[in-house]
């Protein structure tokens, strides 16, 4: 079934070079703009990643007749668009960054707007849905009492998610869940809340009551940065924190997007909301960890999207809910060597696709000493997944992968040879939801160590 996207959509702009002076006019850093990057924003960034997911979606926007709005139209091809007309200038966001540091960003025509209008075919396309995003940008399009009406009559027959903006307008009753920031919530709360901002557990406690009781919604999710969520249900008033998996990230942007994004792609496919949000809390951060924004390619040519991997759990959902097989693998994969790229291929050869269950750098250190990894987590992600026989990876934080293992949930899971004739520790595990183990043929006289040795002479 359809996801629709409803809400602004904002032109960013990304200005990235280097910064190895400063002005001789005021003590501000140089930058020398090597690159620039449009796309889109918004509501237009939700659409954007779950096209590049595989999902079929629908926006519904409107867009003004100007030259940054056909810019943004050129950077949402690909994605289909049920766009009306807009009477304000299309706002466009600048970012300047230094290498991955931010510098400054400059808004442009993204001030209060009049409340646009809404055409019947966008009415016809949210009607459609099977599950609703709203994407407010504080823009005006979900103040529209045509669409706000529409939505709430919905919201009884499927999931609607709803992002709130601190300028935009209030969720309409029902909906499944609202999912603010800690500093929206409390903003939204105003001074109703007792100030407990400097405690994230009681502070979103405390405020997803408050807006829980305003907003009539079903639940609100609560996000709170690198700890993770609060999710509070109507239905019984308990908080339940959701942690996030530690990510070195150095830029949020999006983040919020793709909690929303992966709440509404797992509400659909009949998930419990607290399943959906554990879910959704550390889809965000694999987002995260993956590069975030910065990850995510560009327009296809011809408005044909191109797949895209950096979230293995939606891939694996999408590949089995077209009967497809998954497979995933695990290990420290420290110093890439052929025998890793032969058990791998073997692996993905068992299935239609293969995701690599990576561990992190501190569970490395943990697990073989404080002289290893050789090679930092996201370099080594990025190595297996420039593999044409990897799909995806998902770096986890435990000393084992059960935990990502039952996140991800795959129909075989597979290990090197020199497990022959041995149980698997995971095997328990895995067949507790049907799966099954499997061994890869051990390549001798391959290894990280005989390879890091190797090295070590010749250095």
């Amino acid at each position: 079934m359809r996801i629709v996207v409803v809400g602004d959509v904002i032109l960013d702009v990304d200005l990235t070079g280097t910064a190895t002076r400063l002005s001789p006019d005021a003590p501000v850093p140089v930058v020398d703009v090597a690159n620039i990057r449009r796309r889109a924003g918004g509501a237009g960034l939700v659409a954007r990643m779950l096209v590049q997911d595989g999902w079929p979606v629908t926006l519904v926007t409107v867009l003004a007749d100007d030259d940054a709005g056909r810019q943004l139209e050129a950077a949402l091809a690909g994605v289909r668009l049920v766009a009306g007309p807009s009477a304000s200038p299309t706002p466009v966001k600048t970012r300047v960054r230094a290498g991955t540091h931010p510098v400054v960003r400059f808004d442009q025509g993204c001030g209060g707007v009049p409340v646009p209008e809404v055409t019947p075919a966008m009415l016809r396309a949210v009607e459609k849905a099977g599950a609703v995003i709203v994407a407010d940008y504080g823009r005006g399009l979900a103040a529209n009492p045509r669409l706000r009406e529409l939505l709430a009559g919905l919201a009884d027959d499927v999931p609607v998610v709803w992002d709130p903006h601190p300028s935009g307008a209030l969720p309409v009753a029902g909906v499944s869940v609202v999912t603010p920031n800690l500093a929206e919530a409390h903003q939204a709360a105003g001074s109703r809340a007792s100030g407990l901002f400097g405690s994230a557990a009681d502070g979103a406690a405390e405020v997803a009551g408050i807006l829980l009781d305003e907003w009539r919604s079903r639940a609100v999710l609560v996000t709170t940065g690198e700890r993770g969520a609060l999710l509070l249900r109507d239905r019984d008033r308990t908080p339940r924190p959701v942690p996030a998996p530690r990510v070195e990230a150095g830029d949020p942007c999006g983040a919020g997007d793709r909690l929303a994004a992966s709440l509404a792609v797992h509400l659909l496919g009949g998930r419990d909301l607290e399943d959906a949000s554990v879910l959704a809390v550390h889809e965000a951060a694999d987002f995260l960890a993956a590069g975030g924004v910065g990850s995510l390619p560009d327009p296809p040519a011809h408005g044909r999207p191109r797949h895209r991997t950096a979230e293995p759990l939606l891939l694996a959902r999408r590949v089995r809910e077209n009967g497809g097989t998954v497979v995933a693998t695990g290990g420290c994969f420290d110093l890439l060597h052929a025998g890793h790229v032969r058990s791998l291929t073997a692996a993905r050869e068992l299935g239609d696709c293969l995701i690599v269950c990576l561990n992190s750098d501190d569970s490395v250190r943990r697990l073989k000493g404080d002289q290893r990894p050789i090679m930092n987590q996201q370099d080594r992600a990025e190595l297996l997944a420039a593999l044409e026989c990897v799909d995806a990876v998902l770096i986890f934080e435990e000393d084992t992968p059960e935990a990502a293992l039952d996140r991800l949930r795959p129909d075989i899971w597979v290990k090197g040879g020199d497990y022959k004739g041995a149980r698997l520790p995971e095997a328990e595990l895995v067949e507790s939801w049907g799966g099954r183990c499997v061994t890869v043929p051990y390549q001798p006289a391959r290894s990280t160590t005989v390879l890091a040795d190797a090295l070590a002479k010749v250095s």
